[in-house]
C-alpha cells in the first residue's frame, strides 16, 4: 500500500516551536520519521524555511530523504496559482499561500496541511480553490490543519 503523500506548507514546520500547535505538527514529523507519510515540500517552502530559525529549518532537514519529496514551481503550477488569484480566491497580496495550493493541487497530494486558517483552511476558501480544481480537471484536493491528520500504524484492521 503506498503511503500518504500529504503537502506541508511551513507553518507545519514553524508549528514544531509553537506551544499551541506543537503536539500536532510534531505527530506529523514523528508519523513521516516512522514512514508512515511522505511530506512533499515546494520550492517556495525551502525558500520560506531559509529565513525562518535554525530549529524550525530542523524539523524539515531531521526527516529522512525518502520520506521527503521536493517539487518544482512549474508553469502548471503557477497557471494554478494564477487562476486561483484571477478566481479572486486570495488578494495578490497573498500570492504564496495561492503557490502552496496549487503546488499540492499539482503534485496530486493526497492533501495539503496548514495551520493557516486565513487563507488555506478556511471552509469558503476550501471550496473556492476545489471549485477552480474541478473547472480545470485537477479534482478535489483534501485541505486539513494538522490537528485533523490520524496517522494509524496498526494494520490489524
Amino acid at each position: 500500500m503506498a503511503r500518504t503523500r500529504i503537502y506541508a506548507d511551513t507553518p507545519v514546520f514553524g508549528g514544531c516551536l509553537d506551544s499551541e500547535f506543537a503536539a500536532d505538527s510534531r505527530r506529523i514529523m514523528d508519523a513521516v520519521q516512522r514512514g508512515l507519510l511522505t511530506i512533499i515540500v515546494s520550492e517556495v517552502v525551502l525558500a520560506e524555511l531559509q529565513t525562518a530559525p535554525e530549529a524550525v529549518r530542523r524539523a524539515l532537514a531531521e526527516l529522512p530523504r525518502e520520506s521527503v519529496e521536493v517539487i518544482e514551481l512549474t508553469d502548471d503550477v503557477f497557471d494554478l496559482q494564477a487562476a486561483y488569484l484571477d478566481a479572486g480566491i486570495l488578494p495578490p497580496r497573498w500570492a504564496d499561500d495561492a503557490l502552496h495550493v496549487a503546488a499540492a493541487t499539482v503534485s496530486r497530494a493526497d492533501a495539503i496541511v496548514s495551520w493557516n486558517f486565513s487563507h488555506i483552511v478556511r471552509l469558503d476558501k476550501i471550496k473556492a480553490y476545489n471549485r477552480v480544481n474541478f473547472e480545470l480537471r485537477y479534482g478535489i484536493l483534501t485541505i486539513l490543519s494538522p490537528k485533523e491528520v490520524i496517522v494509524d500504524d496498526d494494520t490489524s484492521g
